[in-house]
């Protein structure tokens, strides 16, 4: 009975020699790692400059001075924070009186070092939720390692202890939402058959305190092929409401009212519409366009419609932002009394306050607020007032939070150090025109005064995926490891990604996944055409689905670049819905497994692209063994793959950090120098050096 399993396996390690690379924590697999880490440390750590750029870069995640960014529960502000003396952090809360000064007294929760050592773990905080009306229980979700897998625990606020024999919810991906002080919902791992096909929850139970999990009620439960299925209590005083997410695929989504008896009522919105509840109102962002009797709302608007009314059948909605060809929808937050709505122009924001009156919505700029960079408001209690927080930042310029009330000028209340000298360096924005014509925007970070003749070591950056906007933030890593050498610093805001709302996303998914790198391409292409650099000093970074990108541009355009920086990515594409959490991206890159859909997948898989012969650029992959989101064989086997047709290919995983690739701040300054002295090596090489990658 064995022979045909034996035999499927055997035909596959010959279709794929390194298949045994995908095995996380084989002896064998973490031995071909540390030979791999080793190689690239010695290369890499031998550069005079490393431990230096690796020490700045520490001390600036390490800062006291950065900004402690606080949410309200009550009457506390609380933060999480982690520097040299607390190196998986610590939770801890303040009064707005004391936050607002240069040294607030802070009142510590919860010490991660100190619990690591009493529990010989190494957790990894992912968050706490605590309970109205007097936030005392609260439900701490802890990693460990870093991995989307956590564990959740009842901690008591008034004690600062464990709740013992309180709920618990086993390691796993999912989570536990209050319902009152003695029932939850929770969405986990219940055994064999209970999560979906991508490995997260497919059930979600009402689980009464003091019984066992097992035990707990099914509310609803999905399908193997759904994503994500979760339930929670909406607590808004005078508008608890329950609820049940049906998360189908990303950007497929029902949502569930769920009534006193238990009964599920679907909320009848497109399922491609992101839906959310707020007190009166149902608010919905549109992926498509969607006609309700005689009217029709274009796919990006944020129309609203009063909820109760919506669920007794009425379908009267007004419209709260429609998009142009240069503007999108990016977030709204409620205060008290409004909606702060924040646009997108050109890849800018733009601040609106909503306010509903006399049966209508009225809209104004949000007093105060700034005309460039990226500016995001987020009201602080939307149950006790009208004020909010709002953070100010752009690629140069040090983040600083305000704090405001709707009508009046937000004043300043933190803001980050300088981490460099950022003064003779410039922010513009820039136009590149892709294959198909499209116009893709990109910022580029220089000195004043650059040359125009082609000798400028570049760095672009790019992510093109899942509608998420890449905006000008402020950088002191790439402005210490990259700028500061002489290196100028590009973002490209390619198809795929968010900037101007789902038509930008939806441009390049699955059969035209290949736009999103063809508007990269142009970007490299408009860089050297400027003048700006040449292929030889032009290097590439991204990760996740940024790493793909990163992938795809050395196979399909390797003429373009010197070097590549590919971190957590996606490469495999014939084997990604079978890794991880890889079948809910499904959406964004189509099914392999089936035939149709491979012949266009296949134009885009960098593992499968790959060949011998080729002058590639210099490529360094970096990743995590417990990244349990991008299967860390993507880059195992495409490093192998790689090295075997002796390409120039260097090679780190860390063994924690996650998806986000690192799990405290020593490992994050680690990998980011190690990154920032692979560029430099390959695109700023010694006077009279050619560089490594130089073809």
């Amino acid at each position: 009975m064995l022979a045909a399993p034996l035999a499927m396996a055997e035909k596959a390690m010959q279709e794929d020699p390194y298949l045994w690379l995908e095995d996380v924590g084989g002896d064998k697999q973490l031995d071909w790692v540390r030979a791999r880490n080793a190689e690239s440390e010695k290369l890499l750590k031998d550069d005079v400059a490393f431990a230096q750029l690796e020490a700045d870069l520490k001390a600036i995640l390490d800062s006291d001075e950065k900004i402690p960014y606080v949410s309200k529960q009550g009457d506390y502000y609380y933060n999480f924070w982690k520097d040299q003396k607390h190196e998986r952090g610590i939770w801890r809360r303040t009064t707005l009186a004391e936050y607002r000064k240069d040294e607030p007294e802070w009142e510590v929760l919860l010490d991660i070092d100190a619990l690591n050592k009493a529990e010989g773990e190494n957790w990894v905080w992912h968050g706490a939720n605590c309970l109205k009306p007097d936030y005392t229980r609260c439900l701490v979700a802890l990693s460990r390692g870093g991995a989307d897998a956590d564990v959740t625990r009842e901690f008591d606020l008034s004690t600062r202890q464990w709740v013992k024999d309180g709920y618990f919810r086993p390691e796993a991906k999912g989570g536990l939402q209050w319902i009152d002080r003695d029932t939850v919902y929770v969405y986990t791992d219940f055994g064999d058959g209970s999560l979906t096909s991508s490995g997260y929850p497919r059930i979600v139970k009402e689980w009464k305190r003091g019984t066992p999990m097992v035990e707990a009620k099914v509310v609803y439960e999905g399908t193997d092929e759904d994503m994500y299925i979760a339930g929670y209590r909406d607590l808004s005083t005078g508008f608890e409401r329950d609820f049940v997410s049906r998360t189908i695929a990303f950007y497929n989504d029902e949502l569930y009212l769920r009534g006193q008896d238990g009964k599920l009522t679907k909320i009848d919105a497109p399922n491609s519409a992101n839906k959310s509840v707020h007190k009166d109102w149902l608010i919905l962002e549109l992926r498509e366009p969607w006609k309700v009797g005689d009217k029709e709302y274009a796919a990006g608007s944020l129309i609203a419609s009063r909820f109760d009314d919506f669920m007794a059948g009425k379908r009267e909605f007004d419209v709260l932002f429609a998009p142009t060809d240069t503007t999108s929808f990016a977030s709204f937050s409620p205060t008290r009394n409004h909606l702060i709505l924040n646009v997108l122009e050109d890849v800018k924001n733009r601040l609106y306050v909503l306010t509903h009156k006399d049966g209508k919505w009225e809209k104004a700029p949000l007093k105060g607020a700034p005309a460039f960079g990226t500016v995001s408001a987020g009201g602080i209690d939307d149950e006790e007032s009208d004020a909010y927080f709002l953070t100010v930042s752009d690629y140069l310029t040090p983040t600083t939070l305000m704090i405001g009330e709707i009508g009046k000028d937000p004043e300043p209340l933190k803001k980050m150090p300088a981490f460099y000298d950022s003064s003779n360096y410039e922010i513009a924005q820039h136009f590149a025109t892709s294959k198909d014509g499209t116009r893709v925007p990109y910022f580029m970070v220089a000195r004043k005064g650059l040359k125009l003749d082609g000798s400028n070591p570049t760095l672009l950056y790019g992510y093109g995926g899942f509608e998420i906007s890449l905006t000008p933030n402020y950088a002191p890593a790439a402005g210490r490891g990259w700028l500061q050498y002489g290196g100028v610093f590009v973002v490209a805001n390619i198809r795929g990604g968010g900037e101007y709302g789902p038509r930008w996303h939806q441009a390049a998914l699955k059969q035209n996944r290949l736009r999103a790198y063809e508007d990269f391409a142009a970007v490299a292409e408009d860089l050297i055409k400027r003048g700006v650099t040449s292929s030889e000093r032009l290097g590439i970074q991204g990760g996740s689905n940024g790493g793909l990108l990163v992938g795809n541009m050395v196979t399909l355009y390797p003429s373009l670049f010197a070097a590549a920086v590919c971190q957590v990515p996606l490469l495999d594409m014939q084997r990604y819905n079978k890794l991880l959490a890889g079948a809910s991206w499904m959406a964004e890159y189509g099914n392999p497994d089936k035939p149709e859909e491979w012949e266009f997948i296949k134009t885009f898989s960098p593992y499968h692209n790959v060949k011998a012969g080729v002058d590639y650029p210099a490529v360094l992959f970096t990743t995590s063994t417990r990244d349990d989101r991008v299967h860390p064989g993507h880059a195992r086997k495409m490093m192998a793959r790689m090295k075997e047709q002796e390409h120039e290919v260097y090679y780190y995983e860390n063994i924690e950090g996650g998806h986000g690739g690192a799990a405290n701040n020593q490992q994050l300054a680690h990998m980011q120098a190690l990154a920032y002295t692979f560029l430099r090596r390959q695109l700023m090489p010694a006077p009279g050096q050619q560089a490594a990658g130089a073809r």
